[in-house]
């Protein structure tokens, strides 16, 4: 409440208002899209205060309404058709008065065409021109009235729709000066008076029924009682009030369903007072199209997924008979997923990373791995990198001397800890990460050049979605202790910061404090995220967001990697000195981003995006070179570095939705301005040896001093074009191209020397997607990537040609189960190239005639096999060399950490029903074969089998769970790329967490 109050003030100064009390105007036609272009670009030139456009309501009819613009050039055009100028809405004793001003109110002549609790009078050879433009609507204009509307039904047809609250109202018509009048009468109070109090109904159940246009949301009460709604619209969600109503479920009072259905974010039924049920349906471009049944269950709300939705628009708009709820034939009974409380899905249908617009995974010709907070919760993952056990191929990077970033090895080769953060770059060396703010994080494998421009690794990227903004309330905490004295807790508050949920916030917080089963090693974090999002118009919305984390830790690169003796050492074994090793990181994180859409449907969409991080800190000590000759002793050095990072990245995108006959395109425009720099200093000394296997630490550092002073890095300008480009409903293409220009640097800030490149490329790609039925899509593609070679000079002193790669990937997307259970099995072929090599004249010096190969298979599979048994599973078959190399004996060399075989397996399953309904268990195995520990192949890593299992308990608001990792302590060890990092032996963690 307190901060309600505070930042109240604040953001009324910020909004212009421009709702009145009881009624509101839906905007249509040109002159509205170009006042919220204007509105847009206003905001990006300037950031000055936003003009709040007020709340607007839809109209509750499922049909489309023609625009006004339709409507003022139909006025303008016949002289046959009557026009209403004006609609009043004027109390009586009764009731209401709704006056449709005409100047030829007698030859309106309204036909009734009533529906359960709707009045519904269509009045021909009419239209509605307003002075203000668009339709006419008014919620709850009196006791016993949910809403009044005025619409144009159809190119000569106007509709006047008042929805009484318990039955159909009494409804006189009169003509008069001022125009044809409706005298409108609630039968509560024709029939009795008002009550002062009305019993409040439960509803006990919230279903979710598949259909053929979308899903069935089904409120169950135990009499099917008949419940008063209240529908409204807010941005693109859908919003119905529920009075005299509570939830009442078995499991609490919220019901959560992310991405239910293809154009459908989110669908949320919570207790928004201790008299009110409220249903909210976002949708993810648009207003979803939602339509009310009563029924002998209680209430059922048909929603249409975005593909039956834009079929129903290619359709003439006329008059059509009342819908019926679908009833399902006995061939062609739909699953019913029942659900009590929070659904929990792993399945996610879509991803923005791959194509940068929001596309049904299944039509995207690339694979691409979606993992959602659910399976990080249910796996209870404290570091990101731990999710490559879920991924097919891809394995974990250990990091920068453990801190808790993200590295991964993708298809055979290493990112260079180059991650995304919700579509901007992250260099992820120095920049600590917490899982607390995380959404999902999305795998999309291959060359990226397409959409990122220059990428350090062509095996694929990984992109972080943190958590947004809600419009309802949603407080939860999390407290989690485990082995090693493991402590952490969580908060994440979100909602609105104003009455009229113009403004909404969110806040996420997190603390960790952890010992480590490695002799010396501990970490410490702390993490602030808050972000805000701001309407600044009806289809504009601003998000401000920032992240701030400081991570202190032992610094500590765990064994060299030039002798299998280190796998003959406890894996606690600490090669550093204890009082030396330390490393701390401070990362600073803003990010601005505009939407607005426009266009017919609002089927465009500008975005605007700006990032700032900048990452600073030090790190270092004593760190194991190399086991000498003796296999007793390892050579040290000490080494320290102060290290400064700073990406800056300006994004500017146009996309849309149109047609060429009977193609469809989705098209994508963007323009990038970016830098990016990265400043080290390192001093350096010599230290005594170790005794590996009887070690006796207080070594001190001689001869200290500065040996590197150094900043590179580049700016960048990008444009890239995309269209997913539907041929027919079963074929789709998507083809596009980035062309950038890169300014590059190295400098020498000790003696002021300094390097520049300057690099130009275009990235193309091309995919085709081909689906023979509603379940299959079978898919082939072929994608490029850069990299310019910052580092590394000839004998001639002249700057290398960019780092290039090319794969060609094809493959198979399956849903089985009612599409409950996706699977995706593709096989992919990656060739890169001009990979600097030494020079076989003078070894100071590089040439560039160095190749990489990957290819394999890979397998995904994911969903739901029965109501609450979730699985994850993965197999990958890699197959990743050097293929060309000026030293012969590094040919055909295995790239490092990468193994012929991995699979892995995460399933849980939660009883539905009965005396522990809300008890579940996990289980999960990782294999991973055997891998080199870097080149050349001198010492190969062991294979593993780890195993690991969880119990919770969900019930209600609160959720307690434990999770064992490596159940039967098994030794195993992940690769560096230059040290073998031993991993976690049995470890347990407990979290407990509640919702309120």
């Amino acid at each position: 409440m307190s901060i309600n109050m505070q930042l109240e003030p604040l953001f009324k100064s910020l909004l212009i208002t421009g709702s009145v009390q009881g009624e509101t105007r839906m905007k249509g036609g040109l002159m509205s899209e170009i006042r919220s272009v204007a509105l847009a670009l206003a905001v990006i030139s300037s950031l000055v205060q936003p003009a709040h456009a007020g709340t607007h309501t839809a109209e509750l009819s499922s049909q489309k309404s023609h625009s006004t613009r339709a409507a003022q050039l139909l006025v303008q055009s016949s002289d046959n058709v009557n026009k209403v100028t004006g609609v009043k809405i004027n109390s009586t004793d009764k009731g209401i008065e709704i006056i449709l001003e005409s100047a030829n109110a007698e030859a309106l002549k309204p036909v009734n065409n009533n529906q359960g609790n709707s009045y519904i009078a269509d009045i021909p050879n009419a239209v509605l021109a307003l002075p203000e433009g668009g339709n006419f609507t008014q919620n709850n204009p009196a006791p016993g009235i949910v809403s009044v509307s005025v619409t144009q039904a159809n190119s000569s047809s106007l509709r006047v729709t008042v929805i009484g609250e318990g039955s159909l109202p009494n409804t006189e018509l009169f003509d008069s000066d001022q125009g044809l009048i409706f005298a409108v009468t609630p039968i509560a109070s024709a029939t009795k008076p008002q009550q002062p109090t009305q019993a409040v109904a439960e509803v006990t159940e919230v279903k979710l029924n598949p259909t053929n246009n979308g899903l069935e949301i089904i409120l169950t009460t135990p009499d099917g009682e008949k419940l008063p709604v209240l529908p409204k619209t807010e941005g693109n969600t859908y919003i119905i009030e529920i009075n005299s109503a509570q939830l009442r479920l078995p499991s609490g009072g919220t019901f959560r369903q992310e991405k239910p259905i293809a154009g459908v974010s989110e669908i949320t039924v919570t207790n928004s007072d201790a008299n009110t049920i409220r249903m909210a349906v976002i949708g993810v471009d648009s207003i979803p199209k939602v339509e009310l049944f009563d029924s002998d269950q209680g209430l059922i709300f048909g929603v249409a997924s975005a593909a039956s939705s834009t079929q129903a628009q290619t359709q003439p708009q006329t008059p059509t008979e009342p819908t019926q709820p679908e009833q399902p034939s006995p061939s062609d009974e739909p699953i019913e997923l029942t659900v009590t409380g929070e659904k929990d899905g792993y399945r996610v249908q879509d991803s923005s990373t791959a194509t940068k617009i929001d596309v049904p995974l299944r039509d995207i010709p690339a694979s691409v791995q979606v993992i959602p907070k659910e399976i990080i919760q249910d796996r209870q993952v404290v570091k990101l990198n731990e999710l490559a056990d879920n991924v097919s191929g891809v394995r974990r990077q250990e990091t920068y001397g453990g801190l808790s970033s993200q590295g991964y090895f993708i298809r055979g080769f290493e990112t260079g800890f180059e991650t995304l953060r919700n579509g901007f770059k992250d260099f992820g060396f120095i920049s600590p990460r917490d899982v607390s703010s995380i959404e999902r994080v999305e795998f999309l494998k291959g060359p990226a050049s397409i959409l990122y421009g220059s990428i350090s690794s062509p095996g694929g990227v990984v992109n972080t979605i943190t958590k947004q903004p809600l419009s309802d309330p949603f407080y939860q905490i999390n407290g989690t202790i485990g082995s090693d004295d493991f402590y952490r807790t969580s908060v994440d508050l979100t909602g609105p910061l104003l009455e009229n949920r113009s403004a909404l916030y969110r806040l996420n917080l997190a603390y960790e404090n952890a010992d480590s089963f490695r002799d010396f090693v501990n970490n410490e974090s702390t993490y602030v995220g808050p972000i805000i999002t701001v309407k600044a118009g009806e289809n504009t919305d601003i998000t401000f967001g920032y992240e701030y984390q400081k991570y202190d830790y032992t610094f500590d690169r765990g064994f060299p990697n030039n002798n299998r003796v280190v796998f003959d050492l406890p894996i606690s074994r600490f090669l550093g000195e204890p009082n030396l090793n330390r490393g701390e990181f401070t990362s600073n994180n803003f990010t601005y981003v505009l939407e607005s859409k426009f266009g017919y449907n609002n089927d465009w969409k500008f975005r605007q995006g700006f990032n700032v991080l900048n990452v600073s800190g030090s790190a270092g000590g004593v760190q194991a070179n190399s086991i000498n000759d003796d296999g007793l002793t390892v050579a040290r050095g000490y080494r320290v570095s102060n290290d400064e990072s700073s990406n800056i990245s300006f994004q500017n995108e146009v996309s849309g939705k149109f047609n060429t006959g009977s193609i469809r395109h989705n098209i994508l425009v963007g323009l990038e301005l970016s830098n990016y720099s990265f400043q080290y200093e390192f001093f350096r000394g010599d230290i005594a040896d170790l005794n590996i296997f009887n070690p006796i630490y207080g070594a001190q550092p001689e001869s200290v001093s500065r040996s590197d002073f150094q900043k590179y890095g580049g700016s960048n300008i990008a444009l890239y074009l995309q269209n997913l480009v539907e041929i027919t409903p079963n074929l789709k293409l998507l083809a596009g191209g980035r062309f950038d220009w890169v300014d590059s640097f190295d400098r020498d800030l000790e003696t002021g020397t300094n390097t520049e490149t300057s690099d130009s490329k275009f990235s193309p790609r091309v995919g085709i997607v081909y689906q023979p039925t509603d379940s299959t899509s079978i898919y082939g593609s072929w994608t490029n990537s850069f990299n310019p070679q910052i580092f590394g000079r000839s004998r001639n002193e002249e700057a290398f040609k960019p780092e290039t790669a090319e794969q060609f990937e094809v493959g198979i997307k399956q849903e089985f189960l009612d599409n409950r259970l996706s699977a995706t099995l593709a096989y992919f072929d990656i060739t890169k190239n001009n990979v600097l090599t030494t020079d076989p004249i003078d070894s100071d010096y590089q040439i560039q005639t160095g190749e990489q190969k990957s290819s394999g298979v890979e397998l995904d599979v994911v969903g739901e096999i029965l109501p609450g048994w979730k699985i994850i599973g993965t197999y990958t078959y890699t197959d990743a060399f050097v293929s060309e190399d000026n030293d012969p004996t590094l040919v055909n060399n295995r790239l490092a950490g990468v193994p012929y075989n991995s699979a892995s397996l995460w399933t849980t399953y939660q009883l539905q029903k009965g005396n522990l309904q809300g008890l579940g268990l996990g289980f999960g195995l990782v294999y991973v074969g055997q891998r080199e520990s870097g080149i050349p192949n001198n010492v190969k890593i062991p294979s593993y089998l780890r195993t690991d299992a969880s119990v919770f308990y969900k019930r209600d608001n609160w959720r307690v769970g434990v999770n064992i990792k490596n159940l039967f302590d098994t030794k195993y060890y992940e690769s560096q790329g230059f040290y073998i990092v031993p991993a976690a032996p049995f470890t347990v963690l407990g979290t407990v967490s509640f919702d309120f």
